[in-house]
């Protein structure tokens, strides 16, 4: 694969974050729908999408749910072309051997829970072509209070996607994690953690998207679980503060 825009495989790619986003999103409003706690009198939420073109090439789409269950979550999608400055060429694997042309694609989720007893979470996985191609991203869960069991869940999830793809998978990924996910400002982790992984080029491109595909599936059958468990319950406005004061 190279960062012609037009590659079968970046297509492929293309479709199947897309394909995830509408999955996800379906997920989420099915929460939505099915909410009967403390902010059932509310509207369910819908996802909003709005499109945007980047000058010099591509573009995507943002789609954005404010609801009772999720205070706002952003489920975005983007593929985008064009070529890097001179400068930045030498920073970017292949990117000099490619005149600076570049294609990139992927998926970014970033949620917010009402309830400070359901976790955040972040999730991307994305694919980035120059001479070179390479996938990359990963899912961390942070939640606003100790949780064991929906952690546990959570990184077993990960850990056997992984495993159907290699044996030090989740350990190397899991530990790139919790070193570039840790505040230094605080001195601790952003929260319970997940994987994180970067520079995927195995030699085996199928083999490279099939487990970037599960990373995606992994995290669209474990988090909506995670927040079913616990967004029906009452929480306290000391609760509440806390989670805004661990939020900024």
């Amino acid at each position: 694969m190279t960062g012609d825009p037009m590659d079968e495989r970046g297509e492929r790619a293309r479709a199947w974050f897309e394909r995830l986003r509408d999955e996800i999103c379906a997920a989420f409003e099915a929460i939505e729908a099915a909410h009967r706690g403390p902010l059932a009198d509310r509207s369910a939420g819908r996802f909003e999408r709005t499109p945007w073109d980047r000058p010099g090439g591509g573009g995507g789409t943002m789609a954005v749910m404010r609801g009772r269950v999720f205070e706002k979550v952003g489920v975005n999608v983007s593929t985008v072309h064009g070529a890097f400055s001179e400068e930045f060429r030498a920073q970017i694997p292949g990117a000099a051997e490619s005149d600076g042309r570049f294609w990139a694609s992927g998926i970014s989720l970033v949620a917010h829970m009402h309830s400070p007893l359901v976790p955040a979470v972040h999730m991307n996985t994305r694919l980035i072509a120059t001479s070179k191609s390479w996938f990359g991203g990963g899912t961390d869960l942070t939640p606003m209070f100790p949780d064991e069991a929906a952690a546990g869940d959570f990184h077993a999830a990960l850990k056997s996607a992984c495993d159907r793809h290699g044996a030090d998978y989740y350990e190397r990924y899991k530990a790139w994690c919790d070193e570039y996910f840790f505040l230094k400002h605080r001195g601790e982790p952003r929260g319970a953690g997940g994987i994180f992984y970067d520079y995927l080029d195995s030699g085996d491109w199928e083999a490279d998207l099939a487990f970037t595909q599960d990373v995606g599936c992994a995290f669209l059958e474990i988090y909506p679980e995670l927040v079913r468990r616990h967004m029906e319950a009452p929480w306290t406005e000391e609760q509440r503060h806390h989670q805004l004061v661990r939020r900024g």
